[in-house]
């Protein structure tokens, strides 16, 4: 929300002046900002609000969460408290601020924050991070294409490990942080399974059509489609071109661009077209889905059929 960062945006006899909340004054940026136009329309006024409204490094909040993120953003979780410690979240606030100046003075483009690591448990978390270890601030990158980077230096005062943590991820040294169950030591049954660490072998392997469920441990509906998806890998075990797998995303980071908003959601992955995966939406029957890989798959479908099982089975019996 606008408010929440401009305590008044007002006409004046020289033009329009943003003020920034003297809470989050420091000696890095302007307290005030003014629009330097010729015109004046309400879209312009309204992108100067906008491309000035949070300065070098906001306080991000539930309220203001979702015009700060979907950028490469830098985020110090610490506790932060301006109605009770004002002093002290300005303390590791400006901190921050100074190394970012300097990167920021160079050109580099990074977006940065600072917020409660109480309120933002849930992204402390999925950095692998312990939000309950001490005062000192946690820090994190997470980039609009949903990469993160984590700093494993702890935060020091005089910001030397936030500066070599930004200059190893504008180097581009830093590893990605993922969050990942092992890689299972035997994979063989007939639904591969997937973690983060084993995802892009197994899913980007560029001559595979790959089916995908993205499952919930707790998931009643997950559970009902598990038997019926091993049957599906069981019917295709023999296609060397098809990979049935699976992925408890509570447990491991679904990397882009899938997207997982509920259980179970399923892709297809299909050979030669990696980056361009689609989400499956039909029904749920062993039936459906190789009706589905009969029409969407690369090569043509190879399939153990049951009549093929059934007149094994009768070639087996004994007369008696």
């Amino acid at each position: 929300m606008l408010e929440d960062f401009i305590d008044i945006s007002c006409f004046v006899s020289r033009g329009v002046i943003l003020f920034r909340p003297p809470r989050l004054n420091n000696k890095f940026e302007d307290g005030t900002v003014q629009f330097s136009g010729d015109v004046y329309t309400s879209n312009k006024i309204k992108k100067f609000i906008q491309d000035n409204i949070f300065g070098i490094c906001p306080h991000m909040t539930d309220d203001n969460k979702d015009q700060i993120r979907g950028k490469d953003l830098l985020v110090a979780y610490y506790e932060v408290d301006y109605e009770k410690n004002p002093k002290g979240s300005n303390y590791w606030r400006n901190r921050v601020m100074k190394v970012a100046k300097v990167f920021l003075d160079q050109g580099k483009s990074l977006n940065f924050a600072v917020a409660s690591k109480s309120a933002f448990g849930q992204d402390v978390s999925e950095f692998g991070m312990d939000g309950s270890s001490g005062e000192l601030p946690l820090v994190a990158i997470r980039t609009s294409k949903g990469d993160k980077y984590v700093m494993a230096e702890e935060f020091s005062r005089d910001g030397k490990a936030l500066e070599r943590f930004l200059q190893a991820y504008f180097d581009g040294s830093l590893k990605r942080y993922l969050k990942s169950e092992p890689i299972p030591e035997s994979n063989d049954g007939p639904v591969k399974v997937l973690v983060a660490e084993n995802f892009d072998s197994i899913v980007n392997d560029d001559s595979k059509d790959v089916l995908i469920e993205f499952y919930a441990p707790w998931c009643g509906h997950c559970k009902t489609l598990e038997p019926k998806f091993n049957e599906l890998g069981e019917k295709l075990g023999n296609d060397p071109n098809v990979v049935i797998a699976k992925m408890d995303a509570t447990a491991n980071d679904v990397p882009s661009p899938y997207e997982v908003s509920g259980f179970p959601t399923l892709y297809f992955s299909p050979a030669g077209s990696k980056m361009s995966p689609k989400k499956y939406e039909g029904g749920r029957e062993v039936s459906d889905f190789i009706a589905y890989l009969k029409k969407e798959a690369s090569s043509p479908l190879v399939v153990v059929e049951e009549e093929s099982k059934k007149k094994s089975n009768d070639d087996d019996k004994i007369e008696l």
